[in-house]
């Protein structure tokens, strides 16, 4: 059987699965839905070390994830540097100060009670890793010259979700975090003109005692619909 075809002249390939039962089926969706429902937001971690190796297959996992046209407008930036986590670390905690400290209006500040979060981020420096998620807003072709990328915010977001389910089930923990303003990442990190910051992601093993909020998350009639 050729598995390999033009069609108007681009090259596509078979697409296969495995064929389970509808019994299997029914069985890897609750299997994977019970492993997932174990992730949580970390806040306190451990510094024992994580292999880059582990890292680089979180990111080709995250790389997996749908984007408009296939643009793949993202750099995931994988950050061990001691000293250039700590100076992430200060500049986040600069804006954080001023977001907990006049930016947020009270409704926003009262939400966040229940979290217990505070503009201290120690875990910047903590956690053996930090994967900076860049959204490239247009493309630098070969030549020079911009070309369109579609769906940013979109595909880099599938690709996040991809990178923390990746690394929910690697064993390891996360925690999403976005200081805003984040520009200073970009001049931390020398990034280029057509990337902006999308979302900072502390990777590493939970601390040995670590605590998390005892939240319950919506019930299934509460965020489906069916027809």
């Amino acid at each position: 059987m050729n598995d390999q075809k033009l069609i108007n002249g681009y090259p596509f390939i078979a697409y296969t699965r495995t064929a389970y039962t509808d019994a299997e089926t029914q069985q890897r969706a609750r299997d994977f839905y019970t492993e997932m429902d174990q992730r949580r937001t970390c806040r306190d971690f451990s510094s024992r070390p994580v292999d880059k190796r582990v890292i680089e297959d979180l990111i080709r996992t995250a790389s997996t994830a749908p984007s408009g046209a296939h643009k793949q407008p993202w750099t995931f930036c994988a950050v061990q540097d001691p000293a250039i986590k700590k100076q992430i670390r200060i500049e986040a905690e600069k804006e954080e100060y001023e977001s907990y400290n006049g930016r947020m209006p009270a409704e926003w500040l009262a939400d966040l009670a229940p979290l217990q979060t505070g503009w201290q981020k120690e875990f910047l420096e903590i956690a053996p890793w930090l994967i900076v998620v860049f959204k490239k807003s247009y493309e630098i072709k070969a030549d020079g010259t911009k070309g369109n990328v579609y769906y940013a915010n979109e595909s880099v977001g599938l690709a996040c979700g991809f990178l923390l389910a990746a690394i929910h089930q690697a064993g390891l923990a996360a925690l999403t975090h976005t200081p805003s303003p984040m520009n200073f990442l970009s001049k931390v990190l020398d990034r280029p003109e057509n990337e902006k910051p999308f979302l900072l992601i502390p990777v590493g093993y939970p601390a040995e005692v670590c605590w998390v909020p005892n939240i319950q998350r919506k019930l299934l009639e509460n965020i489906s619909a069916w027809y």
